[in-house]
């Protein structure tokens, strides 16, 4: 009888290595796999997931650690274990085929493959025994080897049918389409009408209660916040500014937000924003800490400003890697109970405070019975002014109260049992994080987070370059000084987003040269065959049964969405028409979509907004240009490109001719005419 070995033991991603001693003979996705696949003609098993899954880990306990369980899929499957963060394009390919096939999708993923890589049936989590009104695991395993078997045919003509369907529904873009006549003003492609519709959707599947948007689970909805607060900005439209800090308030006050240590976990299990989904995703905080920072800079509200200095200090305290890097994600689970590193008992929480424990308890809503599964999540019941009020308490003794109380209870969670902690770097991520510290520097003036965001950027051109593409080709993932798999749309376009927003709060036009090579590279391997959208693989790339062009904005931002922000930053910097046609052509086409369904395509519906309401371009040219630079960073400007240097740039059209020896002066411009230079942002604020 065959020997079986587990072939993962020797990767890298800490999901893999989670699984590397099961008795199942899993592979990482890869020729030795594939081509054992081919030779003894067996169908292909493939399992997607992440570090920081629950229902991962629970699937794994009762199946893939079950021997008789793993017998048979030795016995009858080439079994793959693929870590989605590792490799997103695969899981995008067999999530939309899962998704085709039974109308849901999520993690675990399991999909089956023939030989040749097509799908033909998937799920996603399957139990050990018959429940749920799934079948069993072993049931699936053995109706499917019998299917292959025995209904081939069928099967490859399903196959067949699936990947025609995933190729057909990645094809717009590419049909033949009426030549825009990029010549007419924008407010004739883009109109005022389709801004206030997109308003109206986002709002009518708000939460006006609890905030955010839809019901449970909800997840934090950071693009459709971000639309409604520069909407209003624009228009003046109360009610989009209400929704807007109604849902970050909320979510502030709520167990979603880790009310001890900091930061955010991934959504919400009920509509109040009380129990979270424990895991916390760098992505998520790295979008939140941009909100937040919007919101503060156009409000002012303290909180804003304190949520982003305390969620960064998670970052840095639990996230941040020797080389000033990023980790990808922390655990739901601890000691194999979802949660538990988060929770306490109302008899935990007085041993550790004392005397200070009751107004604690009151004030984040700890009881005897719990709040949720007989334990309690911290969640704030009302705003501390009016808690402090209703109970005739001094709110300034009771908000100092709460912090040493806090500081404790945190010290005491330290000596618990951590989740787990995915310890990779994902350069998309890393360039998300990136962005929000220089957002952060920008809004609160803590140099330590432009410094962070500085050696994160050195620390991605140190560790994650392939060589080659006159050093532009990138890896996708790093850990233990080891960067694996080519990059993706996603890790270049936010990358070169990071270098713009670099370039702004340090002045450095080396980040724009950056951020245009770059950007150069994208067009070279990534574009489709019409010159508009990019694939989310390289041309170059092999192993993929087809090449995907994602355009919807979910818990992460789409690629393509981000490189026609990059190029219409760019365009006007450079003066480089290429990009700018390519990026009205790319939201044009889209447009009518994006107004029908803006909370599937929040990245985009703030490009329609900035297009019509137009880029405020604030060039300083003198030898404290960098002082200029971070006065304009005290101010709300959410359509800007603002861009520095001591000298004329001949390179640069808004750099150029614009010196005056001995003196500093900003150029506020539109389609590069200037008003008349003044000294200071103050002196054109109203007009910006």
């Amino acid at each position: 009888m065959r020997e079986y070995s587990n072939h993962l033991i020797h990767e890298t991603s800490p999901y893999l290595l989670q699984h590397a001693h099961n008795p199942v003979e899993w592979y990482p996705w890869g020729e030795a796999a594939l081509e054992r696949a081919k030779q003894e003609n067996k169908p292909i098993l493939v399992s997607i997931g992440y570090a920081a899954c629950h229902w991962c880990h629970v699937m794994e306990r009762e199946s893939f650690e079950d021997e008789a369980t793993a017998r048979i899929m030795n016995e009858h499957f080439i079994n793959i274990k693929i870590d989605r963060e590792e490799r997103p394009d695969l899981d995008h390919i067999y999530m939309d085929a899962v998704q085709a096939m039974s109308g849901s999708g999520g993690w675990p993923l399991n999909v089956f493959l023939l030989p040749d890589k097509k799908p033909f049936y998937g799920g996603t989590y399957f139990p050990p025994v018959k429940a749920y009104k799934r079948p069993s695991w072993q049931e699936v395993l053995l109706a499917i080897n019998d299917a292959f078997h025995n209904r081939r045919t069928d099967i490859e003509q399903q196959a067949a049918t699936l990947v025609e369907h995933l190729a057909q529904s990645n094809q717009f873009g590419m049909q033949a389409q009426p030549k825009l006549d990029l010549k007419l003003p924008l407010e004739e492609l883009f109109t005022k009408s389709q801004l206030d519709t997109i308003a109206q959707n986002i709002l009518a599947q708000s939460d006006n209660t609890w905030g955010g948007f839809g019901k449970a689970p909800k997840f934090p909805g950071t693009f459709n916040i971000q639309y409604l607060l520069k909407y209003y900005h624009v228009y003046g439209d109360e009610a989009a500014l209400k929704q807007a800090l109604l849902s970050l308030d909320k979510m502030l006050q709520g167990g979603i937000y880790d009310q001890l240590g900091g930061g955010f976990a991934r959504y919400s299990t009920d509509e109040q924003w009380l129990a979270p989904h424990f895991e916390k995703m760098l992505y998520d905080n790295a979008l939140l800490v941009d909100v937040l920072c919007d919101a503060y800079q156009m409000t002012g509200n303290q909180v804003y400003a304190d949520t982003v200095a305390h969620t960064l200090q998670f970052v840095q305290r639990e996230m941040t890697s020797l080389e000033g890097l990023f980790y990808a994600a922390l655990d739901a689970d601890s000691e194999g109970v979802e949660g538990k590193f988060y929770t306490w008992q109302k008899a935990e929480v007085e041993a550790v405070l004392g005397d200070a424990a009751g107004i604690f308890c009151e004030y984040y809503g700890v009881t005897e019975g719990g709040n949720w599964e007989e334990t309690n999540i911290l969640w704030v019941q009302e705003p501390l002014e009016a808690f402090a009020k209703s109970r005739a308490l001094d709110p300034e003794t009771t908000a100092n109260s709460l912090a040493e109380s806090r500081a404790k209870m945190l010290k005491a969670r330290e000596e618990r049992v951590r989740p787990g902690l995915d310890d990779k770097a994902i350069l998309s991520w890393n360039a998300l994080m990136i962005h929000a510290y220089c957002k952060a520097y920008a809004s609160l003036g803590i140099d330590a987070y432009r410094q962070a965001a500085i050696t994160a950027a050195d620390a991605i051109w140190a560790y994650f370059k392939q060589g080659g593409e006159e050093g532009m080709l990138l890896y996708h993932t790093f850990k233990n000084g080891q960067a694996k798999y080519p990059a993706f749309l996603d890790d270049y376009a936010y990358f070169v987003r990071s270098l713009i927003a670099l370039q702004e709060v340090t002045g450095s036009l080396e980040y724009l040269n950056k951020a245009t090579q770059l950007t150069e590279h994208i067009n070279r391997l990534f574009v489709d065959e019409q010159g508009i959208y990019y694939y989310y693989t390289a041309e170059r790339q092999e192993d993929v049964i087809v090449r995907k062009k994602e355009i919807y904005d979910g818990a992460t931002p789409s690629g393509n969405a981000i490189m026609a922000q990059n190029l219409l930053y760019l365009s006007i910097v450079f003066d480089n028409k290429q990009y700018r046609d390519q990026a009205i052509g790319m939201i044009s086409r889209l447009s009518q979509t994006i107004t029908r369904y803006p909370t599937s395509f929040g990245i985009w519906a703030n490009l329609m907004l900035q297009l019509l309401d137009g880029t405020r371009e604030i060039a300083v040219v003198g030898k404290d240009y960098k002082l200029r630079m971070q006065e304009a960073h005290q101010y709300f400007i959410p359509f800007k490109v603002l861009i520095g240097a001591d000298s004329d740039q001949k390179s640069i059209p808004l750099l150029e001719g614009r010196e005056v020896p001995g003196d500093t002066l900003v150029y506020l411009c539109k389609d590069y005419h200037c008003i008349k230079p003044v000294h200071y942002i103050k002196e054109i604020i109203n007009l910006i």
